[in-house]
């Protein structure tokens, strides 16, 4: 009895050992894994169409960097060859949707208004290239002064966002009210020698700050904006900052009762303005010494 229970035992660890051997040669199922439900914030993607900002600021720089050298001087002998892609250009500030310009920082506005005016200006002079004068007029202006265009500022229309303009009408609206904005004087091209220099890139809202300054510092660095007669007590200034011109506008930013008590508050706000774009000993004289302050005669010329 003994002999069959050994025998029994050995059977039986012989069965258990050879089944567990097929189960270790069969596959091993995969598991089960059930996905994480994860619910992911929803993330704007860009849009695969540029801005309407990008597109107009691309276009106008295109123009502005092949014809307008580092003087602010253009080359109006080209670029009127150019004059389907300024009417292509137009056509772009008249299609601009109100809506989006509405959603604009108060700098994409700015910038946007001053490269309309300085692309407008540009269309007109080219229309009317080059400029004829009559004899009487040449008593006045120079030959090619864009003065003997008649109506620049007021008579010649344009559309943007479905909206009539004149020069004089953007300027009035924009410059000289809602924006409150003196740099902006020393961006609209005047397309002459005794105007600041029309930049040769557009403005745009990220860096607006930096092209105003700059803008103001390369128009003040001219002898035909500033200059100080030491000898004479004298500080002449560029027509465009009397008070009658663009002066006045100044008051509001730049007005002051603590320096220049002897001027008028026009006059003392654009010589405190001035001090912070002049150099060190420049902005001294204006700040002490006592002075009288006359405006530098303007020359129209063109600025080719």
């Amino acid at each position: 009895m003994t002999r069959s229970i050994i025998v029994f035992a050995i059977l039986t660890g012989v069965s258990i050992f050879i089944s567990g051997c097929r189960r270790a040669a069969e596959p091993a199922r995969p598991l089960e894994v059930k996905p994480l439900e994860v619910e992911l914030p929803e993330v704007e993607l860009p849009s695969a169409k540029p801005r309407p900002a990008v597109l107009l600021y691309e276009k106008c720089a295109e123009l502005l960097t092949n014809f307008v050298d580092e003087n602010g001087m253009v080359d109006y002998k080209r670029l009127r060859w150019e004059k389907p892609k300024l009417r292509a250009l137009q056509s772009e500030f008249d299609k601009l949707d109100p809506n989006e310009y509405n959603r604009w920082p108060k700098e994409g506005k700015i910038a946007f208004w001053i490269n309309t005016y300085n692309i407008q200006l540009l269309k007109i002079i080219l229309d009317n290239y080059p400029i004829k004068s009559t004899r009487i007029h040449r008593l006045f202006w120079p030959p090619a002064s864009i003065r003997h265009i008649k109506g620049i500022w007021s008579r010649y229309k344009f559309i943007v966002m479905d909206e009539e303009f004149t020069l004089a009408e953007i300027e009035r609206r924009f410059f000289r009210e809602e924006f409150g904005e003196p740099r902006v004087f020393f961006a609209i091209s005047g397309a002459s020698l005794s105007a600041p220099p029309l930049r040769s890139e557009p403005y745009c809202a990220d860096k607006l700050g930096h092209q105003l300054d700059e803008q103001a510092e390369r128009f003040l660095a001219s002898p035909l904006a500033f200059r100080i007669d030491r000898k004479n007590k004298v500080v002449y200034l560029s027509a465009i900052l009397q008070p009658t011109w663009y002066g006045k506008y100044f008051v509001q930013s730049y007005g002051t009762d603590k320096k220049f008590k002897d001027k008028e508050p026009a006059v003392r706000a654009v010589l405190n303005f001035i001090t912070n774009y002049v150099s060190e000993r420049d902005a001294h004289f204006l700040e002490i010494e006592n002075y009288s302050v006359e405006y530098i005669r303007y020359d129209w010329s063109l600025n080719e």
